[in-house]
């Protein structure tokens, strides 16, 4: 599929196709990880931005298309995509595999992140280095990718995790006892199990290859660090403690008066003036250090 698309920054119209794809991944005898995404493809493309979706999110989902779109018309190559374990189903909507979200863990997520980008390679829709973007939980996935891959040349995260460790000590005894917690999607009213699995990840590799502190102080490339002062989910406190171990590599950009969506909705019918403002300078941010539409 192609569009015309007018970039009013530059004056420019870009062609930008958009294919679709499926990875899957084998488990053996038990059911296959899906993971669904899209690429949005620029005649003439600059570079590439891989975005990442946080914890009950999904490529779809309020501001990512608009992002995604908005880096295309820029002149980058845009790959969203739905995590295997996000429960988001074949409708790339609705959370209809509840099994999958019940299981899925930060190790999985960063696998699943590995199979995009070496799909991306295989197909040339990266040729070298990339960008990497991250909201929430996918900001802290992003950040322990680009401190594992040299490859990852600029990194932006919004609201961002700054510990894999989310959880009250008397959350974890229940639910050590009972095997699952419930979560709450708050846009749905959907009440969803997320299984012990992920608690004993963190356990065993929270200090290691999950530990996002850890990973923030070894990154080198340039890293804008966004946060909002009224983050209802992640508090200004963790994109201030990642702005401090990012040292000279992160910029950090503090937003007054802004919650953990920057004022977006799904679907996103009206575009908020704090959702166009730090998409601008996301992407302005990419385009200065990735390369230039």
């Amino acid at each position: 599929m192609q569009a015309a698309k007018w970039n009013s920054d530059s004056g420019h119209v870009r062609m930008i196709q958009l294919d679709e794809f499926e990875l899957w991944r084998d488990r053996g005898e038990d059911a296959p990880l899906i993971i669904r995404g899209e690429a949005r493809l620029p005649e003439k493309a600059a570079g590439t931005v891989v975005i990442c979706h946080g914890f009950k999110g999904f490529a779809h989902f309020s501001f990512f298309p608009y992002l995604a779109e908005k880096l295309a018309e820029a002149g980058f190559r845009a790959i969203t995509f739905d995590f295997s374990g996000s429960g988001i189903g074949e409708d790339r909507e609705t959370f209809s595999n509840r099994d999958a979200f019940t299981h899925n863990t930060y190790l999985q997520e960063l696998d699943d992140l590995d199979a995009v980008v070496a799909e991306a390679k295989v197909r040339d829709w990266i040729e070298d280095g990339y960008g990497l973007f991250g909201h929430s939980r996918g900001g802290g996935i992003a950040i322990l990718q680009a401190a594992r891959d040299e490859n990852v040349k600029v990194l932006v995260t919004w609201a961002a995790i700054s510990s894999t460790n989310r959880w009250l000590p008397e959350v974890v005894a229940d639910w050590r006892q009972s095997g699952y917690i419930p979560i709450t999607n708050a846009r749905t009213g959907d009440v969803i199990p997320l299984g012990v699995r992920i608690l004993h990840e963190v356990e065993e590799h929270g200090a290691t290859k999950l530990n996002i502190a850890a990973s923030a102080a070894e990154i080198r490339a340039p890293w804008l660090i966004v946060h909002g002062s009224e983050d209802e989910s992640v508090p200004l406190s963790e994109g201030e403690r990642l702005s401090s171990l990012a040292g000279n590599s992160g910029e950090f950009l503090r937003l007054d008066g802004v919650n953990h969506s920057f004022g977006g909705k799904h679907p996103l019918a009206e575009m908020t003036p704090t959702l166009e403002s730090v998409t601008r300078t996301t992407v302005a941010f990419f385009s200065r250090h990735l390369g230039a539409s």
